[in-house]
């Protein structure tokens, strides 16, 4: 019998090691958080944080990856008894060494859980204003059916009183209309996922328009039946529009793909050109949360590769 524990005494019971597989054969958003708030209750200690955050970063940085943004969700910890001090101790002191020892560029999102009340996220935000530090900006994760961004805005009116910046989930499988809210109250300078806003001409229009970018995840998109296959995903009719389409990873352990893998599956299925992988790279820069000379740095490290193998910038 294997054994998950999850968050409000809830158990999730196995009978074999096929079980247990067969239960990350995800059918929708819902059925993946169930999975991934049960396997949380191992983060116990600032040791496994540590050791979380430190194998993502080693695999990045062999991956080629020379920015990364992380999103961490506190109160999936904080609701088990963790000490957020926990939390931010074994991910900082990875995060500390990787720069120190790879060089790679990071930067940390605190995210919110939307399925829990917005007085919880207002809590959580203060408790975390000792590591402000270590934060960039703030985020919307989790259930998004039923909760849309503006039962958060009082909480991102406040993050942003802070200084941080801010994004959210939104579009993934909540309608159009979530991006709107997005936008529009909780004044996010990215959209993650995002990928429903095709089913509203006009907002593509007013995404393409003011470069807002989207970060999707087209492994993640298919394994939550998003899409039934990456030959379906729309990522490619996203870029031809002109939308500031980026390619990323989304909790790989469970989706089988980091970001090297998300780009090659989503370059073959979509039979993507050069240039076009090329310009979401060009995106995923110009989406970062960096300053500019390093943007332009990288843009043209782009440029020469793209010379160097015969193709046009």
């Amino acid at each position: 019998m294997f054994r998950l524990a999850a968050k409000h005494g809830i158990q999730m019971r196995y009978d074999s090691i096929a079980a247990l597989r067969d239960a990350y054969h995800f059918h929708d958003l819902q059925s993946f958080l169930d999975i991934y708030y049960a396997g949380a209750n191992v983060l116990r200690e600032a040791e496994d944080f540590h050791a979380m955050t430190s194998a993502y970063l080693e695999h990045a940085h062999a991956d080629g990856i020379v920015h990364t943004e992380i999103f961490f969700d506190p109160q999936a910890h904080t609701a088990r008894g963790v000490p957020l001090a926990v939390v931010m101790e074994g991910i900082t002191r990875a995060l500390r060494e990787a720069q120190q020892k790879t060089g790679i560029s990071i930067r940390l999102i605190l995210c919110f859980l939307r399925h829990l009340p917005a007085r919880e996220a207002m809590l959580t935000l203060e408790a975390a204003l000792p590591w402000r530090e270590h934060l960039t900006a703030v985020g919307l994760d989790s259930s998004e059916l039923g909760h849309p961004p503006s039962k958060f805005a009082t909480v991102f009116a406040r993050a942003r009183e802070l200084g941080l910046l801010t994004v959210a989930h939104a579009g993934e499988e909540g309608p159009p209309a979530y991006i709107e809210e997005a936008l529009d109250l909780l004044q996010v300078r990215r959209i993650d996922h995002g990928v429903r806003c095709l089913e509203d001409p006009a907002l593509v229009a007013r995404l393409a328009q003011a470069r807002t970018p989207l970060t999707v995840c087209p492994l993640s998109n298919v394994r939550l039946r998003v899409f039934d296959s990456l030959a379906d995903h729309n990522l490619r009719i996203l870029l031809e529009q002109g939308v500031c389409v980026t390619v990323n990873s989304d909790d790989p352990a469970y989706f089988g793909g980091y970001l090297q893998e998300n780009f090659e599956a989503v370059a073959e299925a979509l039979q993507l050109s050069r240039g076009q992988l090329a310009q979401l790279a060009r995106n995923s820069i110009e989406a970062a949360f960096i300053e500019p000379q390093l943007k332009h740095s990288w843009y043209a490290k782009i440029d020469r590769l793209l010379a160097e193998n015969g193709a046009a910038a």
